[in-house]
């Protein structure tokens, strides 16, 4: 009874901390924040705008549109901390956000990647715990995707599933609740966003925002030819004149874009299922690989991966949020999952 009213006073939560979104989930309610991982501050300090408050889809907004006061920030890339202080500052946003009650502080269990050292995970273990979450514990977001797709990773038999994130691969095979073999490779949405811009810069001498590329890469990227190809226009700085023009840019063009960092994920997973043993190869042949992350919502990945590996090839349901949910479920039955957390109070 009295941790019932702990859990409704003050929620344990299960946070997937993303280079490119952070996501906060609750047992019972699922996730219930869901944003952009930015912070906008008062160029020349280390104040948050709006009194703290200029954190997530509001400071995205901002990115690439400030004037010479303002600055917006992320403060993780490629999975990993890179500006501890603003960090804590988000997740402090995040989990205030969360919480309904400030007197108490919540468990909180969080998604990060399985490259990480013990020091960059100590990191966010630090950042957590000073912003103001009480006992913390990590997971590794493969095998947090792994539980949020409903793949059978107890079971004696091989489980493999690619998180494409927005500053990560992880890739892993998963075998009674273990990690058989992993990798986790620093390329990501972040990087095919980039590839778009260098593509437009290079063949349509037009120069537009990280921000623009992601827009194009979901309004007509593709990773495989489509049944109805598409197009999309987009705006930018001509880099020869100077000034502002369009462009229309079509999917063929933005699947050539994106060849290369595929191609990166690509051999990262065929790599991943060499090295495991010739019996859980076999199973994979039955069971398949599983996508989850931003990155798996792209057009036609899943196709290209099955074309080039050979085994079945699936999306999940909801990709953006399956290692958010699968972090949840690890949260609410702690006991069960125990052995797959990594605890704060622990020698790394």
């Amino acid at each position: 009874m009295l941790h019932r009213l702990r859990q409704w006073i003050c929620p344990d939560l299960a946070i997937d901390l993303g280079t490119a979104n952070t996501l906060v989930a609750i047992q019972d309610e699922g996730v219930v924040v869901n944003e952009p991982s930015v912070v906008a501050l008062e160029k020349g300090t280390r104040r948050v705008l709006g009194r703290g408050t200029a954190v997530g889809k509001l400071a995205k907004q901002m990115l690439g549109r400030t004037p010479e006061s303002i600055t917006a920030v992320r403060p993780l890339a490629d999975g990993v901390i890179t500006d501890f202080e603003l960090c804590e500052a988000m997740l402090e946003y995040f989990i205030n956000k969360s919480s309904r009650h400030r007197l108490l502080k919540p468990r909180v269990v969080i998604a990060v990647p399985g490259g990480i050292t013990p020091v960059e995970k100590r990191a966010v273990f630090n950042s957590a715990e000073r912003a103001g979450a009480g006992r913390v514990y990590l997971i590794d977001e493969s095998k947090a995707a792994g539980i949020g797709a409903g793949l059978p990773i107890s079971e004696p038999m091989a489980s493999m599933v690619c998180d494409i994130g927005g500053g990560t691969t992880e890739i892993a095979i998963l075998s009674l609740a273990q990690t058989v073999v992993s990798r986790s490779i620093r390329i990501g949405g972040d990087e095919l966003d980039e590839a778009i811009v260098e593509y437009m810069k290079q063949h349509f001498s037009l120069r537009i925002g990280t921000q623009a590329a992601e827009a194009i890469k979901i309004e007509a990227g593709s990773a495989f030819p489509l049944d109805g190809e598409r197009t999309a226009e987009v705006r930018g700085v001509d880099t020869i004149s100077g000034v502002p023009r369009k462009a229309v840019v079509t999917s063929e063009e933005i699947r050539e874009a994106l060849r290369e960092p595929l191609a990166t994920i690509l051999g990262a997973i065929r790599g991943v299922i060499e090295q495991c043993q010739p019996e859980l190869a076999a199973d994979i042949v039955d069971t398949g690989l599983v996508l989850t992350g931003g990155g798996a919502m792209l057009r036609g990945i899943d196709r290209l991966m099955n074309e080039h590996l050979g085994v079945p090839v699936r999306v999940v349901e909801d990709p953006l949020t399956t290692v958010a949910r699968g972090t949840a479920i690890c949260l609410e039955h702690l006991s069960q999952w125990r052995d797959a957390l990594e605890d704060g109070d622990s020698d790394l």
